[in-house]
């Protein structure tokens, strides 16, 4: 089982755009099949407007294919350039469940 966690620095001020971005978008990967995401934010730490999004896979050949139909996907697309404009920067991790 491996743990996806997309974190974001959001721009300042911009929490809950992102966040009502992310209540947009949520039934739509629900109804496409996408697993299912929690969304973290902030609460104490280096850098604030942090938002994360992290998913639970399988397998990384799972991981990768539902990365590729998300990035085919128009809905997805579209919504992500809106996404993007409320993001500074991003970094991915991904993470193997030991326990």
């Amino acid at each position: 089982m491996f743990v996806v966690r997309d974190i974001f620095q959001l721009e300042f001020g911009k929490a809950r755009d992102a966040i009502d971005l992310l209540k947009e978008i949520k039934p739509h990967m629900d109804t496409m099949g996408f697993p299912a995401f929690r969304v973290l934010t902030d609460y104490a730490g280096p850098a604030y407007y942090t938002i994360i999004l992290e998913a639970e896979y399988e397998t990384l050949s799972t991981y990768e294919a539902s990365l590729a139909r998300e990035i085919q996907d128009p809905t997805w697309r579209a919504w992500y350039e809106k996404f993007t404009a409320v993001a500074e920067s991003g970094k991915r991790e991904i993470l193997r469940l030991a326990l």
